[in-house]
């Protein structure tokens, strides 16, 4: 294993985490908690994804599991957006989140590129 296949490994896994802690904290009205419900699916959904992708069988099963980490963690950040926007959450407290659900995005996106090369 590559210490970058590694390193994303763990970084998907500690996002995932962080989701985890972020739901627990969640209030407990029934938006907060089917939002909460929403992000800690697919927030989860990555490093799974991940771990499956890059134990594919082929270059193509590769590409498509990457492609099911991009739609999730894309999804995640839309759930982070209704977060803040319905008032759930401030802004500041998923900032760090947000932005490491960005910089996820960017490297799936690489990821898939490089592969479809």
């Amino acid at each position: 294993m590559r210490k970058d296949e590694y390193d994303l490994r763990e970084r998907t896994k500690q996002f995932a985490l962080r989701v985890i802690r972020l739901f627990a904290a969640l209030p407990k009205t029934t938006e907060a908690q089917v939002l909460g419900k929403q992000v800690l699916r697919s927030a989860t959904s990555v490093g799974a994804n991940y771990r499956e992708a890059f134990r594919g069988r082929s270059k193509a099963e590769f590409i498509a599991k990457c492609g099911d980490c991009l739609r999730e963690i894309e999804e995640t950040g839309y759930w982070f957006e209704l977060l803040v926007d319905s008032g759930i959450m401030a802004p500041t407290k998923l900032a760090e989140l947000k932005q490491e659900c960005g910089e996820l995005t960017a490297i799936f996106v690489t990821i898939i590129k490089k592969a479809r090369g």
